[in-house]
């Protein structure tokens, strides 16, 4: 039986785009300590970045390595891999 281990998003792209994201919102918790409009606009906007970054690096491959498509049968769970389990319940 083969082992199956999730990523949960463990990657360098995961790791930089909420590392921003966490920046952006420090940036806007500021803004609403000190009422300021422009940096509660940057703390948006860094936000913004984090999530672009993110997706961009994960497309430009340092993302996690696909395990969302798996191929081959479905299984109810993994300790029933190979088992008939279709249909019953």
């Amino acid at each position: 039986m083969e082992e199956q281990h999730e990523d949960h998003g463990h990657s360098v792209a995961a790791w930089t785009g909420v590392g921003v994201i966490l920046l952006g919102t420090a940036i806007a918790a500021v803004a609403f300590v000190l009422p300021s409009l422009i940096l509660a606009i940057i703390g948006a906007a860094v936000i913004v970045l984090g999530i672009a970054a993110g997706k961009t690096m994960s497309m430009a491959g340092y993302g996690s390595k696909g395990h969302h498509a798996q191929s081959g049968p479905l299984v109810d769970a993994p300790d029933e891999a190979g088992a008939e389990t279709l249909g019953k319940s």
